[in-house]
């Protein structure tokens, strides 16, 4: 058997935090391998990047998800018991409760809103002068998604919702105070979310019979049991949480526009145009960092030993950017998904495997969606000009988002 190749440091979790999205690669770069082994918290951790990688990653009958992620970012981004951390018949049941919302209907009436919405704020970014584009955004999806899931928001308590759903987004891989505030934000969140499970339980608060709202306060899990309170909280943020995220890729297809403007009269009105241009920012940009693990039992892997328990990290931004999968990585090409044929494991941005019974992000399709519309608005529906401004992306930072925000001005209606 084989010694992995290893990073010598004592512990890495300070230059985890430094290197971000780079991370994984850099050591694989530097020891020339696609499996390597750090130390994480103090913890053994074994790091993977590229395609059969990903393939290996998502074998249930090799790995678990319980007990795999940090519990700073279970306390922050996905709560104590979602989906995410389960294996299983758990798993099985508690993922196809999300997949039941993810009709092909359900995503195109949530596009649908998230558009009118969008549209509907124009005419006001033109009186208003300069606009914050992940500000804004963030706040058109909260009242996209909310009113999608059957979730009641009235317009005071837009602001606050979303900047409670981007404290948790933001929570886990940072100290001090920025992670405090996503603790808070969780904590008084998943409060809120299940005083409104309680109330359709109890029929005080009506909720339309396939809204999310409705789906999970009645679901039952593989026992036949409800959910209790505090996971069906869990569940319905990982629902409205994620959806806001999706603000960050709109940005990230903003800033596309400003530096590859060829492609603005190339995606207008052409839908597998904006597909391509949609499929190559979700590869280019930094989304999800990493998706978690541990070995389920003790196999031996091309010649590399996997112990039992052992944590292990899939690179999900290196595998995208892995230049075997992906000539030049590093540019910009929409065109490379004109001929992609679909592949679960060598394009990841929400993870890999299967969406109905594996770990894949069940919201992919949604974000696509959401994606799309906003490409079309901001092609379509709108003029504007990007001011000067810092839109340099810093991967070391998770999530990534350009410090500015990405600022527009001069917005005008396009009739």
């Amino acid at each position: 058997m084989s010694t992995m190749p290893s990073d010598r440091s004592p512990d890495s979790t300070l230059a985890f935090l430094r290197e971000g999205y780079r991370f994984v690669s850099a050591r694989c770069d530097r020891l020339g391998s696609d499996v390597v082994q750090t130390r994480l918290l103090l913890e053994p951790t074994i790091c993977l990047r590229g395609r059969d990688a990903a393939e290996l990653f998502y074998d249930e009958e090799r790995f678990v998800r319980r007990g795999a992620a940090p519990k700073r970012g279970q306390r922050t981004l996905t709560g104590v018991g979602g989906v995410q951390g389960l294996d299983g018949p758990a798993h099985r049941a508690r993922k196809a409760m999300f997949m039941s919302l993810m009709t092909p209907a359900a995503v195109r009436r949530l596009g649908q809103l998230f558009d009118d919405e969008w549209r509907a704020r124009i005419p006001t970014w033109a009186e208003d002068g300069p606009v914050v584009l992940y500000d804004e955004v963030g706040r058109i999806l909260t009242r996209a998604v909310w009113a999608w899931a059957g979730v009641p928001l009235a317009e005071a308590d837009v602001r606050r919702r979303t900047a409670e759903m981007h404290a948790m987004i933001e929570g886990p891989a940072v100290l001090g105070p920025k992670h405090w505030r996503g603790l808070l934000a969780r904590r008084r969140a998943e409060r809120w979310a299940g005083e409104l499970v309680d109330r359709v339980r109890a029929g005080t608060l009506p909720a339309p019979e396939d809204s999310a709202l409705r789906v999970i306060a009645e679901h039952r899990d593989e026992r036949g049991a409800p959910l209790p309170r505090r996971i069906a909280a869990v569940g319905l943020l990982n629902v409205l949480r994620p959806t806001v995220a999706v603000d960050r890729y709109v940005v990230f297809a903003a800033l596309a526009l400003h530096d590859h403007p060829h492609w603005r009269d190339r995606v207008r009105g052409d839908d597998a145009a904006t597909e391509q241009f949609v499929q190559e920012v979700r590869r280019y940009y930094p989304f999800f960092p990493f998706a978690a693990a541990r070995v389920r039992r003790s196999f031996e892997w091309r010649g590399y030993a996997f112990p039992q328990g052992r944590r292990v990290l899939l690179d999900l931004y290196g595998t995208n950017h892995h230049p075997a999968l992906w000539p030049e990585p590093e540019r910009f090409r929409p065109e490379r998904f004109a001929a992609w044929r679909d592949d679960p494991f060598s394009f990841i941005p929400q993870g890999g495997g299967d969406h109905d019974t594996g770990h894949r992000c069940a919201g992919e399709w949604i974000t696509i969606e959401l994606m799309k519309r906003a490409v079309g608005a901001l092609t379509g529906a709108m003029s504007y000009r990007v001011p000067p401004q810092d839109l340099a992306l810093d991967l070391g930072r998770m999530p990534a988002l350009p410090p500015s925000g990405m600022i527009v001005d001069g917005v005008r209606p396009v009739t």
